[in-house]
């Protein structure tokens, strides 16, 4: 680890500075035995009204949240209309004490964007509002570093006939496998010009100034460890350093390989999961179909984490 020495004062307990080595290895430890347990977790956390979550449900979605980083759900009694649905995740974000962040150009009411497919010119060129797959990334890493999505739900509505699975991978893991793998991958990824992503024209003309940012940094809130990235190779630039691509190459490699963290779920109506702004991924769906697919998720981001978690 060249070049690093360790900490000293309040900071030396900050697990995910590279310096400390102490502190990491007794939070590694604490960790992968909380992910094993988390990984072990059977049927998703069951909400009998989405817009009112009891006591007991919403102390076990902050449980598994600080396991995992994620909570899946299921609410069996899902109302049939999208209006009424979009209204009680409001309300299930507010029980959760969660702000709700969005200011996306395609948020529809409630700041809650609806992800299906779309020939609308604001949406049409953009992977969440077509059929394509979706490669692995946090959500807002477009955006600045001050600016971060820390949390997110993302509820079924419809589900895809055929396809549209996703991966989830809590961001602490795979900051666990680069760091066993070279401690130096932090560092690099914990450079404040790590990542950028350029400035974008939307077609309505408004411009979304460039952002550059660290991969990995920490929360000053509550010290959590938050992360900005995505696996996408258009219209991102990475720090012109050896080792910067050398661990960029590694965090691909844990991504799409046989991590055994990595969970994989195919969403049913009712279904969601409540997550600390997970790494995750969707598969191309309905690919068949010669009308557009009925498959709706809402999506809402935050930018504060699930609390107790």
């Amino acid at each position: 680890m060249a070049g690093i020495k360790e900490k000293t004062g309040p900071d030396r307990e900050n697990p995910f500075l590279p310096e400390n080595v102490a502190a990491f290895r007794r939070w590694r430890d604490a960790k992968l035995a909380r992910a094993e347990e988390s990984l072990a977790l059977g049927d998703p956390v069951e909400i009998r009204d989405l817009s009112r979550p009891g006591d007991s449900e919403r102390r076990e979605l902050a449980r598994r949240c600080a396991l995992g980083n994620a909570a899946f759900y299921a609410c069996p009694n899902q109302p049939d209309e999208p209006e009424r649905i979009r209204d009680q995740l409001r309300a299930f974000a507010a029980a959760m004490g969660l702000r709700i962040a969005e200011r996306h150009r395609s948020a529809g009411r409630g700041g809650i964007v609806a992800l299906t497919v779309s020939n609308a010119e604001a949406q049409r060129a953009y992977i969440p509002y077509s059929r394509r797959p979706m490669n692995w990334h946090t959500d807002g890493y477009y955006n600045a570093p001050d600016d971060q999505i820390r949390a997110m739900v993302l509820h079924c509505v419809r589900p895809a006939r055929d396809g549209g699975v996703n991966q989830f991978l809590d961001p602490e893991i795979a900051y666990i496998r680069l760091r066993d793998a070279n401690p130096d991958y932090i560092a690099a990824l914990m450079h404040p010009e790590a990542m950028t992503i350029p400035q974008n024209t939307e077609p309505d003309g408004a411009v979304r100034p460039a952002s550059v940012g660290p991969v990995f940094s920490t929360d000053p809130a509550t010290g959590a460890l938050t992360m900005r990235y995505t696996a996408r190779t258009r219209s991102i630039s990475w720090r012109d350093d050896p080792l910067t691509a050398e661990a960029v190459a590694f965090l691909n490699s844990v991504l799409n390989g046989q991590e055994p963290f990595i969970q994989t779920v195919r969403m049913e109506a009712g279904q969601g999961i409540l997550c600390n702004n997970s790494l995750h991924n969707r598969t191309g769906f309905d690919p068949d179909l010669a009308m557009d697919s009925a498959r709706l998720l809402f999506r809402i981001r935050f930018h504060n984490r699930v609390a107790r978690s």
